[in-house]
């Protein structure tokens, strides 16, 4: 049968399907629908109570473990940025209940040299459902500089983490914001009270010796502080633990957050005057005999030869 011209511009093609499904494919699909209609009629019959979610999530984020995790931090340009982990989302996903969220890898092109990938949230009462499809290149980034990856391992690192930023932010999208908003404000208390049992000056002594264990010294915290550490304050304490977190997590390097003292023309020529010798003049001025310039007894000249 021959269509008109303007039913051929409207008609679609069907997608392609596959000759053949096996049996363990056909398996997997029924399996996936099945839990999908579990999931729903579950969350229906016992939907969440709000007021409980949000006690579970008061008592999550009151933790210093927990609160640690919870922020991220690192250098764009000329600015510092902030937020909130995926460990942070995940938490919130948890004592929220009844979301379901997940990433996965539609596609993997090794000769083009990137992968296409899908982070998904979905709300089960709600049925609000948030999705993004994107591209990650098989290259990792340092310094302004990009270097093809070949290893498995380390595309399969860098999908994870690129997977994981986009799934913190559908999260975020089917989350309510004044939930959000006070999980954050719990955290950041969590971290400027610290554990009850230490008093302010033991955190901060052991902040200077965490931190002298990765390298950068009391001097370089002060500098960063912009006060010295008999000044700190618990603010101070939770902001250099955020830094520490993501400089053990990699997201961001030891001298982009504590770069090294430069060192002054004026301070080059003090330390060359300290190290230069004395005039040794004392022997001719004073007298033989007299303690005055004398050189200490273990160390006179001739001293503990024959006598």
């Amino acid at each position: 049968m021959n269509y008109p011209v303007a039913e051929q511009q409207f008609a679609v093609p069907a997608a392609p399907a596959p000759a053949f499904v096996g049996q363990g494919t056909a398996v997997e699909q029924s399996r996936a629908v099945a839990e999908v209609q579990a999931a729903v009629i579950v969350a229906r019959q016992f939907p969440r109570d709000e007021a409980v979610a949000t006690r579970k999530m008061r008592q999550a984020f009151r933790q210093q473990s927990l609160a640690a995790r919870s922020f991220f931090r690192f250098n764009r340009g000329d600015g510092n940025v902030t937020g909130e982990t995926i460990q942070f989302a995940k938490e919130l996903a948890r004592c929220w209940g009844n979301l379901h969220h997940g990433v996965h890898e539609l596609r993997r092109d090794d000769e083009a040299g990137e992968s296409e990938m899908q982070a998904w949230a979905w709300d089960l009462e709600s049925n609000e459902r948030a999705s993004t499809t994107f591209i990650v290149p098989h290259v990792r980034w340092a310094k302004g500089k990009g270097k093809a990856l070949e290893d498995p391992r380390d595309v399969y690192e860098n999908n994870s983490n690129n997977g994981a930023r986009r799934l913190r932010e559908m999260i975020f999208t089917v989350l309510p914001d004044w939930y959000r908003e006070e999980a954050k404000e719990v955290a950041s208390r969590t971290l400027q009270d610290g554990p009850g049992d230490k008093p302010l000056a033991q955190r901060i002594a052991d902040a200077v010796t965490a931190f002298e264990g990765i390298g950068v010294t009391a001097e370089q915290l002060e500098e960063n502080r912009g006060r010295p550490t008999d000044k700190w304050l618990a603010l101070d304490l939770a902001q250099l633990q955020i830094i520490f977190q993501s400089i053990q997590r990699g997201e961001v390097a030891i001298d982009e957050e504590f770069p090294q003292q430069r060192v002054t023309v004026a301070e080059i020529a003090r330390q060359h005057q300290e190290h230069q010798p004395a005039p040794n003049t004392a022997e001719q001025q004073a007298p033989a005999g007299e303690g005055a310039g004398q050189w200490p007894a273990a160390r006179q000249p001739g001293s503990g030869a024959a006598s």
